[in-house]
């Protein structure tokens, strides 16, 4: 019995310097776990001390300036650099999105102007005609910027570019642009939205005779030299984007025209 006690005995205390012998490597890891971070820490303020923090330092205004401008300046040019390829993948796409997207703003612009002109006439203005505004987006989509591709691949086709602006090539391409083909595509304008807007080809007719006139007459001021810009310096490849970008202002007129008699009945 004494035997068997004395191992008991032996074994606990063994068990317990082991316990002991953990408990100090734990203390003394917790120890300098608490040294290192009083060593690392910002220092505390003394009790009653005034703390002080260290000022704010900005770079100047016109650093600030200069990283907005570089970002967006970077950001335009991936934007346009992206543009680019997907016209060189897929140009009749997007081109007729662009001319949707564009076409559908100018109508939007074309109306704000409407209920500014009613507003100082003091006359009651409805509210957007977004089914109007997505005509125009519809007639770009389908009817001007694939019209105008197919024609700018004839008509370079037939007459090559030239290196030089102002030749005698570059003066036949505007008057067959604006004496033969710009006339042609009016009235594919004034019977494609006018049909869109549940017009009948009698009142399209109707129309045409009493608008066609002034609006060729305002489409060569405005066309006539953005022509003569678009074919002597503009790259073929974005001769439609130039010419959505000219169309948007042309379309605001378009649409205060083509729906003069709408106003003038209701």
């Amino acid at each position: 019995v004494s035997i068997f006690s004395g191992g008991t005995i032996a074994k606990s205390t063994a068990r317990i310097g082991t316990m002991r012998a953990v408990t100090a490597i734990l203390s003394l890891q917790l120890l300098g776990n608490a040294l290192l971070s009083d060593a690392f820490a910002p220092a505390r303020p003394r009790p009653g001390a005034l703390h002080r923090t260290a000022p704010l330092t900005l770079p100047p205004s016109s650093s600030l300036l200069r990283m907005v401008d570089g970002g967006i300046a970077d950001s335009a040019a991936a934007a346009w650099s992206s543009y680019n390829a997907a016209l060189e993948s897929d140009p009749l796409l997007v081109k007729s999105v662009t001319a949707g997207v564009i076409l559908g703003a100018a109508d939007f612009a074309g109306q704000a102007l409407e209920r500014k002109q009613k507003e100082s006439a003091g006359v009651e203005t409805g509210d957007v005609d977004l089914a109007r505004a997505a005509r125009f987006a519809f007639f770009g989509l389908v009817l001007q910027a694939p019209w105008n591709h197919f024609y700018y691949l004839m008509l370079d086709g037939a007459l090559p570019p030239t290196e030089e602006p102002w030749t005698a090539t570059t003066g036949i391409k505007v008057v067959i642009d604006q004496f033969v083909q710009a006339p042609v595509f009016t009235v594919l304008i004034f019977l494609f939205l006018g049909l869109l807007e549940g017009k009948t080809v009698e009142a399209v007719q109707t129309q045409l005779e009493a608008d066609y006139k002034d609006t060729m007459v305002a489409n060569w001021k405005l066309w006539v030299p953005a022509t003569v810009v678009n074919i002597a310096f503009v790259p073929p490849i974005l001769r439609v984007l130039y010419l959505n970008s000219v169309f948007f202002f042309w379309s605001i007129f378009l649409s205060l025209k083509l729906n003069k008699d709408e106003e003038v009945s209701q």
